[in-house]
């Protein structure tokens, strides 16, 4: 006897009914740039039709993103002034606090607004915390890092995703956050996020490259899978809301891990150099950018991302509608 498995691929209609992998718009996530200043729609040469804004105009990208469906955001900041404790990161009127109030007085809650918190945008050295000597002090960076995520909770964010890769931060994030009256403000930690050469792209567009060394003592080497479930573990014990790994694409064993050892929500960040890459190799006639698109979206939920956080968002969400994806 012939076993045979092509009935369930004949036609569009009986492939669409056994689908293993089924997503939503509302799983998706697009990053937002913000500059201080003035009517701003600056290029990010690096990343071919992305923008980084002014907040007097983020209802352009905000209406932009509705209209293909994607009513969540997650905001970076990159301010005039740095100096080497990253004030701007915790100010008052700091570019992302801001750009949340520019979107939440125009869409209140109908636009879900999450905050990174870190500090390479806006320490002059580029690095995540604050330093001492060469090092980057993890305990003394804690407070600020808290301090920030406070500003964007007082300041109408949503949600908060510490991208640092401090220990012990969400911890504290959430202590500070439920003191200030914010317990009911979730925390997305990027909780396994490697010292990838996916990210050049980004530090182009954010200006946070570090000025001297690396960021290996604190992000993930890219070899270990065990010790990403164990950072993992202890940001959902601290009080996690939800569990970020990034980058996505060669990382998808680990998506995969996560998402059989935690019972919350899993996302992942498609990273600015996996964005590029795909961006610039279709514009090149070398690959079918909208399919390759759809294709690695797909792997990103089939590894188990409940989440995906995706420059493509407004495109993935338009191949949903179409049935490509999911």
């Amino acid at each position: 006897m012939i076993i045979r498995p092509r009935r369930l691929r004949s036609g569009e209609i009986v492939r669409g009914m056994v689908r293993e992998t089924r997503v939503s718009k509302d799983s998706l996530i697009y990053p937002i740039f913000f500059e201080e200043g003035k009517n701003i729609k600056t290029p990010i040469d690096a990343m071919d039709g992305q923008f980084r804004y002014s907040p007097d105009r983020a209802k352009e990208i905000i209406d932009r993103c509705l209209s293909h469906g994607v009513n969540k955001v997650l905001l970076f900041g990159i301010p005039k002034e740095k100096d080497e404790k990253g004030s701007q990161a915790y100010a008052e009127n700091g570019i992302v606090q801001q750009a949340v109030r520019a979107i939440k007085e125009e869409y209140g809650d109908s636009v879900y607004v999450v905050t990174d918190v870190c500090m390479c945008e806006y320490t002059s050295h580029g690095h995540c915390g604050i330093l001492c000597g060469h090092d980057v002090d993890n305990d003394e960076t804690l407070k600020y890092l808290t301090a920030t995520a406070v500003s964007h909770a007082e300041a109408g964010a949503d949600m908060v995703a510490p991208s640092d890769m401090m220990d012990g931060r969400v911890a504290a994030i959430r202590e500070g956050l439920d003191d200030k009256g914010f317990k009911n403000v979730p925390i997305m930690s990027y909780a396994v996020k490697y010292a990838s050469k996916f990210y050049g792209p980004f530090r182009e567009a954010a200006g946070s490259a570090p000025s001297f060394g690396d960021r290996k003592t604190y992000q993930m080497d890219p070899h270990n899978v065990r010790e990403a479930m164990r950072e993992a573990m202890y940001d959902e014990e601290e009080g996690a809301d939800i569990l970020m790994v990034k980058p996505a694409l060669s990382y998808l064993d680990v998506i995969k891990e996560l998402s059989y050892n935690t019972n919350l929500p899993v996302a992942t960040y498609s990273v600015s150099g996996e964005y590029s890459m795909i961006k610039n190799a279709g514009k090149a006639g070398l690959i079918d950018e909208y399919g390759i698109m759809c294709e690695t979206t797909a792997s990103m939920f089939r590894a188990g991302a409940d989440i995906v956080i995706t420059y493509y968002a407004m495109e993935a969400a338009d191949a949903i509608v179409k049935g490509d994806i999911g």
